[in-house]
């Protein structure tokens, strides 16, 4: 069961499955009490990952995140008034969400925070569809809808309340199943269309072997590649390496791309490091292999005869020899400065002044 977190933008994180042909609709409502500095509602909608929709209880418009969200208007003139008005809606659903949490848990006051993640996966190969909706309260799983079942669950003993009041009302399910089945896959679809130059392109990373320190480990990071359904492993003789390895999660970047490494611990001196191989699998294109080597490993550390950038360090004699040149420059500036200060200062004495002018 996926755990929620406590603000809006670490909603981010969450991952799609690792294949290029699925595609994902995700959308987070956080209503929030007690937040300094954080509005009491935020509701942002994710296609594919990328954030393509935003609302808050400061702005109370929904607004688009991505140029081609235009589109939408083309076949739904009124489509932002209706999801303003939608989303103004859910705005004062997320108040009574609070209190009622902060009543079962026997809470007067403080930070308390309800999220809501609800979407849909869709498979454009063979057309499998998949939905999700779940509540949280201060971080923790609240109340969970299983669409196969059609029930819905509760993981904490103050949601079972909900649970029975929801179950009940066959209306609520059949809205609920009918948003995840239908509703939130056309969207899905819609907005793959109108965004496909952007979400269904194919961005090659950049691939670079980190290491802090000689004992510390390897690091294979992987930056600015799209779409983030990929893997990455370690490689040892031609078989998967596990042992010893980290996988770090993939993140967003900046621009839209996504960011993620793996750690191997060092090899030891006397082994092959020639034998390892990092690997950055993205569906539809070759894997991506580099070689483990000494040479090539970025590093803060200096090395005997080459730094980490590449260029040679100055040996001791050099350096006495720079440090002398330098000094002697020092020197002769000062002297320089000197003189010119003692000929102005002559200059300007009324004795020598009669002596260059004696008529005057």
């Amino acid at each position: 069961m996926i755990k929620m977190k406590t603000l809006v933008f670490l909603a981010l994180m969450f991952l799609q499955d690792a294949t290029a042909v699925t595609h994902s609709m995700k959308n987070f409502f956080t209503g929030s009490s007690g937040v300094p500095n954080f509005p009491e509602f935020v509701a942002v909608g994710l296609v594919d990952d990328v954030q393509v929709v935003h609302y808050d209880s400061e702005t109370k418009r929904i607004e688009p995140k991505q140029d081609w969200m235009s589109r939408v208007t083309e076949d739904d003139p009124q489509y932002w008034e209706r999801e303003t008005q939608i989303y103004q809606g859910n705005q004062q659903a997320f108040k009574v969400n609070i209190d009622t949490a902060m009543r079962r848990f026997n809470q007067t006051g403080g930070v308390h925070i309800v999220q809501l993640m609800v979407g849909c996966q869709w498979d454009d190969q063979t057309g499998k569809i998949s939905g999700f909706s779940q509540y949280s309260y201060d971080g923790e799983d609240f109340i969970v809808f299983d669409l196969n079942t059609e029930t819905w669950i509760a993981p904490t003993p103050e949601a079972v309340i909900t649970k029975h009041k929801w179950d009940k009302d066959k209306a609520l399910i059949a809205q609920e199943k009918n948003y995840l089945t239908q509703i939130c896959p056309d969207w899905l679809k819609k907005y793959v269309d109108y965004g496909s130059s952007s979400l269904l392109r194919t961005d090659l990373p950049k691939v670079s072997l980190l290491q802090k320190s000689p004992s510390s480990p390897v690091t294979c990071h992987a930056t600015g590649f799209y779409p983030n359904a990929a893997m990455m492993f370690w490689r040892k003789g031609g078989e998967e390496h596990r042992e010893d390895v980290t996988l770090g999660e993939i993140l967003p970047n900046n621009d839209g791309s996504f960011q993620t490494s793996v750690d191997l611990k060092a090899p030891g001196a006397s082994e092959d490091w020639g034998s390892y191989e990092c690997v950055f699998q993205l569906s539809g294109v070759e894997d991506i292999v580099t070689k483990l080597d000494k040479a090539v490993i970025r590093t803060n550390e200096v090395k005997t005869g080459i730094r980490s950038d590449g260029e040679k360090p100055l040996d001791k004699t050099t350096i006495i020899i720079i440090i002398v040149a330098v000094a002697v420059l020092v020197v002769i500036i000062a002297l320089a400065g000197f003189f010119i200060y003692k000929k102005k200062n002559a200059v300007s004495n009324p004795e020598v002044l009669e002596e260059l002018n004696p008529g005057a």
